[in-house]
């Protein structure tokens, strides 16, 4: 059987692993820690290489997830909701837990266990199902709800992550998703070359929240190396043009990271940590402060659905 299924422990992080024996291809989940993504490897010529810049124990993860959120589940929003507010129905609604700018950010499911529902292998994919069930466990969203993330490693190196999310409240929710990856290749990333498919950015204010302006944005409309540019951006995709929404490639080894955001996650925020040993490539359904701005807010009825899917690629010249 090409695919499989396997559970192991890396400095304590249990992780799911789904792997590709014929493309060399392995993925691995931390369904624990915010149902996180652990590792999206690709074997070549020279090893194994990870493009995620994961938590390397159990430690480091409980010292910096809560400062870091690296590759998380964003869920109920993404990004920053100014000073941890926002109006439901004509009544002021407020987060426990705050940034230190007073900013609630990245949501409220990044740090949650979430169950294991169900694991798959055969011979054309290899996949896993999580949930999480959230009931009004922060004043800031006092509603019900499931969170299912399902985790598929498909031929050519392919990886789909599915986010459903159900209501299970008599209330509308409103609702963001998104990711919160943070990728890294061999070398500086200064020789990394950078791809994306969008012409505007969001202007941002110096609380890093939308104005509601759009600015034109030609940086990395063609690849180009990152250099020191310094990125925070949130910016509007080209949905339909066909090809990658992003890329990140090595120009030394060619190997190449593809984003695939479907039409449920129309921005992509980037963003260069001062570190710079990897970079934060978002797939968001709103921009940072939707509960307030409104912008790509849904409002989901009780009882209702909606699916978010983002792909993956590791190819390697």
């Amino acid at each position: 059987m090409r695919f499989s299924v396997s559970r192991t422990d890396q400095d304590g992080i249990n992780l799911v692993e789904l792997i590709d024996s014929t493309q060399q291809t392995r993925v691995a989940v931390a369904p624990a820690h915010g149902a996180m993504l652990h590792a999206f490897s690709l074997h070549n010529g020279n090893g194994a290489h990870n493009v995620i810049d994961n938590y390397s124990s159990i430690r480091q993860l409980q010292n910096e997830l809560d400062t870091s959120f690296k590759n998380c589940k964003l869920s109920p929003f993404a990004a920053r909701i100014k000073e941890g507010k926002y109006l439901y129905e004509g009544e002021v609604i407020e987060f426990l837990n705050k940034d230190n700018d007073g900013a609630a950010i990245h949501g409220l499911l990044y740090n949650k266990a979430f169950t294991i529902v169900n694991e798959w292998a055969g011979d054309h994919e290899a996949g896993v199902l999580l949930k999480y069930n959230y009931k009004e466990e922060d004043d800031g969203y006092p509603f019900s709800y499931r969170c299912e993330v399902r985790y598929t490693l498909l031929p050519q190196s392919v990886l789909q992550i599915t986010t459903t999310i159900i209501n299970l409240d008599e209330l509308a929710l409103p609702l963001a998703d998104g990711w919160h990856p943070y990728f890294k290749l061999e070398g500086n990333m200064s020789e990394w070359l950078l791809y994306f498919n969008a012409d505007n950015q969001l202007e941002l204010d110096t609380a890093l929240v939308p104005t509601g302006r759009l600015l034109h944005y030609p940086g990395f409309r063609e690849e180009a190396p990152i250099g020191n540019t310094v990125l925070d951006n949130c910016f509007l995709l080209n949905h339909g043009d066909g090809g990658s929404a992003c890329t990140l490639r090595h120009p030394a080894d060619g190997l190449q990271l593809s984003i695939f955001p479907d039409a449920s996650y129309p921005y992509l925020l980037i963003y260069t940590p001062p570190h710079r040993r990897s970079i934060a490539i978002e797939s968001l359904s709103a921009p940072p402060n939707a509960f307030n701005n409104k912008i790509g807010l849904l409002l989901l009825p009780p009882g209702d659905t909606r699916t978010f899917t983002v792909y993956y690629q590791l190819t390697c010249e």
